[in-house]
């Protein structure tokens, strides 16, 4: 009970990690990384995804709970984690670091991004199996009923964010690919993620089950805001370039 309890996307969220540690070891001679430093960068990630994703999830859902109950911040147990805010935290801090020990945080981000990319799908589909982020009310054949919210015929939105993120993923080693063989610049798989992620959260966020703005969710309007923030800085950059 309480911290000690055990869910399935915590698992998601530590094989994740591990995921990740194993590709940066994997590939460290290339990088021009020590094991040393492959174990600070995962301590940083892993510091920064907390901090990032807790402050974003109250800053654009409950901002209030800053001063009324700050401290429910660190009770990460109570749920409630923010992907643009663990994205944010998980940046800032790796870039730091890198360019600390004096190394390309786009050689690194590339190759995150792709573990990144795995954790979302089956972090989309431990939701599905906790009973969270329940999409809205159907009457489409394969939609579903999560006894542990009400007794509502629901969409699976879960199932349909985790097969984008399968498409996502798809996308991306196709661009790592040419990227290896010289037909793209370092950080074009990173700005892609962004891209890709954005786009298909705007999309699929049509059948999640939250406050609605002006014809949008919160979620909705940063994913825009990403999505047109990373294109232009391809184009400018022209990253698709070598």
């Amino acid at each position: 009970m309480g911290f000690l309890e055990v869910r399935f996307y915590g698992i998601v969220y530590a094989l994740g990690f591990l995921l990740i540690y194993w590709l940066i070891y994997r590939k460290r001679e290339e990088l021009k990384i020590k094991r040393g430093q492959v174990d600070n960068l995962i301590l940083i990630l892993l510091v920064g995804l907390l901090v990032g994703a807790r402050i974003f999830h109250f800053l654009f859902s409950d901002p209030l709970i800053f001063f009324s109950h700050p401290l429910e911040i660190f009770k990460i147990w109570n749920g409630g984690m923010s992907f643009f805010g663990a994205l944010v935290g998980c940046f800032v801090g790796a870039v730091w670091y890198l360019k600390k020990i004096k190394l390309d945080w786009k050689k690194f981000a590339d190759l995150i991004v792709i573990g990144v990319s795995v954790a979302l799908i089956f972090g989309r589909i431990a939701n599905f199996l906790n009973g969270e982020l329940i999409g809205t009310v159907t009457n489409v054949p394969w939609c579903v009923i999560f006894t542990s919210v009400d007794y509502v015929c629901r969409h699976p939105y879960q199932i349909y964010a985790s097969l984008s993120h399968v498409l996502l993923l798809g996308g991306l080693l196709y661009i790592d690919r040419l990227r290896i063989n010289k037909k793209l610049n370092e950080g074009v798989v990173f700005w892609s993620f962004l891209i890709g992620y954005s786009l298909f959260r705007f999309i699929t966020d049509f059948f999640r089950l939250d406050p609605i703005f002006f014809g949008l969710t919160v979620w909705q309007y940063l994913s825009l805001v990403v999505f047109a923030c990373s294109l232009i800085w391809v184009i400018k950059k022209k990253y698709f370039k070598k």
